[in-house]
């Protein structure tokens, strides 16, 4: 029994020794070679690879049964969404400017909230309604699945690209906002379209408010729970103004992993969690007695930053991996082509019609519907979730449905955003 243990616990070290080196090595040739931001260079190199891989053994060099397996070894759904996901939305929340944030609460409220919904239902009957024109049968009621999967815009992918590109203020502080909630609403939104896939519970109203009440109020108040007792900790430590940076550390460590163990176990929202909970380290981060408790915040504020570069990398090389397991099919190739402006036009609709409505009620940051689309990146988080689905042919549609909008979303529109945002506030001063 022992030494099964071992030659397990062997296994997992050897998957994650080579999926570390595989990062170290792509982030190399990225900085080097490729010379694209981050995110975008490092899933090319991986994804490049992969393709290499599939090429080589359809010629019969080998190696590709190697790579799958090491693939399915590292069990991307169960990797992101039970541990990368809660270590990276922490990360991103804890950098957030939260007066800023909360200027533009109600707009990032509505957004992430109506938004989805509005884009998921556009997403599901559009998509159900192109498959039956083509004789394909695609079940509503996983269109709708598909159109929360792809909803949400990935808050690892379009935090890095917008410190890259000359942002305004207040599109920043609203994608930020937005993508950091979004993930957590979306995630509920997904569970409960499951459910109700599986007759496990249905579209009656009741049904749904006792649903999102106890996942998504429950992983708030969790996410206050924990979030206040850390800060109030850490806090306590700058008062004693010694080196303690160390505990800080811990405290934040222990935050992040304990309060999504606990939200698993309660069976509410853990992504949820993890952004509320790093709102307070952000919180905290402000709170700054003296000179030796802001050396505390900048060793703090440095570690995370490593956490999250570290993460994103890997998480990139994975999915430009995923490429080598995915099922693909001629019979998926119009959903294939028609999903990229389906999703684009969704995302448009489900932006513009919140502002427009919001404008009625009280006065909105400046921000233009088609600059909001374009910053709408999905990343790991709608793959993890498409591979969670149980196993079906729906499951394989709607995997490489995700997989191509992804690597639109990344390479695409990743790669232009500066350049439209730039157009935009250049239309936008030549009309002055």
């Amino acid at each position: 029994m022992a030494e099964l243990s071992t030659s397990k616990n062997m296994d997992l070290f050897n998957v994650f020794a080579i999926l570390i080196t595989l990062t170290a090595v792509f982030s190399f040739l990225n900085v080097v070679y490729i010379k694209l931001p981050s995110t975008v260079g490092v899933m090319l190199a991986s994804l490049i690879s992969s393709l290499v891989i599939i090429t080589s053994g359809y010629l019969g060099f080998g190696g590709i049964d190697w790579a799958i397996k090491l693939v399915e070894a590292a069990d991307f759904n169960h990797l992101v969404m039970n541990g990368l996901l809660s270590f990276l939305l922490f990360a991103a929340a804890s950098r957030v400017n939260i007066s800023d944030l909360k200027e533009y609460k109600w707009t990032i409220a509505y957004l992430a909230t109506v938004g989805i919904i509005i884009s998921t239902i556009l997403i599901g009957f559009t998509l159900h309604w192109l498959f039956s024109l083509f004789g394909k049968d695609f079940p509503l009621i996983y269109a709708i699945i598909f159109g929360a999967i792809i909803s949400p815009i990935d808050a690892v992918v379009v935090l890095k690209l917008l410190k890259q590109v000359n942002a305004s203020q207040s599109l920043e502080t609203t994608i930020t906002g937005e993508s950091l909630f979004n993930d957590a609403v979306a995630v509920v939104l997904f569970v409960f379209l499951v459910a109700v896939a599986g007759g496990d519970a249905q579209f009656a109203g009741a049904d749904i408010v006792r649903f999102f009440i106890k996942e998504a109020l429950g992983g708030l108040f969790l996410g206050l729970f924990f979030g206040y007792l850390a800060h109030r900790m850490i806090l306590k430590i700058f008062k004693e103004g010694s080196n303690n940076h160390i505990v800080i550390v811990l405290i934040t460590l222990a935050l992040v992993s304990g309060a999504y163990t606990v939200a698993e176990l309660l069976d509410v929202s853990g992504p949820l969690t993890s952004v509320v909970a790093g709102l307070f380290l952000a919180k905290s981060r402000s709170h700054r007695p003296d000179d030796e408790a802001a050396t505390h915040v900048r060793y703090v504020h440095d570690f995370w930053d490593v956490i999250d570069e570290v993460l994103n990398a890997l998480l990139f090389v994975l999915i430009g991996l995923e490429v080598l397991v995915l099922n693909f099919q001629k019979t998926f190739l119009a959903g294939c082509i028609l999903v990229i402006p389906v999703t684009i036009i969704a995302r448009y609709v489900s932006v513009e019609v919140p502002l427009i409505f919001l404008r009625f009620f009280r006065k909105l940051p400046s921000l233009k519907g088609f600059v909001m689309t374009w910053c709408g990146l999905r990343g790991g988080v709608s793959i993890a979730l498409a591979l969670s689905l149980p196993n079906s042919q729906e499951r394989d549609v709607v995997i490489v449905l995700t997989y191509v909008v992804v690597v639109f979303s990344v390479f695409v529109q990743g790669l232009t955003l500066g350049r439209v945002i730039n157009w935009v506030k250049s239309k936008e001063h030549r009309t002055k």
